[in-house]
């Protein structure tokens, strides 16, 4: 009888430390520190911001954007999408890494089928 209790209680021990541990581990909404003084909306609203530029800087410079979709996260800047042909794909590289606060251009972009 004694026995029992004892592995009652062991059991229950275990279970809740096992329980605790589960309910402290983080869910991974918080990976990516945000910088010093800024919470995640302004990061948020900053990457927003960054992407809106280079967007307006590829049109400005000549990239049919129509297509194009340009994603920047703390100065890393990735377009996806495609455009016309390859003097565009090259023209939008040069571009977005003009913009003030990019740090890097990564450039996917791709021919249309037929170049439309």
């Amino acid at each position: 009888m004694k026995v029992r209790k004892i592995f009652a209680i062991a059991t229950a021990t275990l279970v809740f430390i096992a329980c605790g541990n589960a309910l402290a581990q983080d869910t991974g909404g918080s990976a990516q520190p945000t910088p010093q003084g800024q919470s995640r909306s302004d990061v948020r609203k900053a990457n927003h911001s960054l992407s809106n530029r280079v967007e307006r800087a590829l049109s400005k410079g000549g990239v049919q954007t129509t297509n194009v979709n340009v994603l920047a996260k703390g100065g890393a800047v990735v377009l996806t999408g495609s455009v016309a042909d390859q003097s565009q794909i090259d023209t939008a590289s040069r571009v977005a890494q003009n913009v003030q606060d990019v740090t890097s251009v990564s450039n996917r972009l791709t021919i249309r089928a037929g170049g439309q």
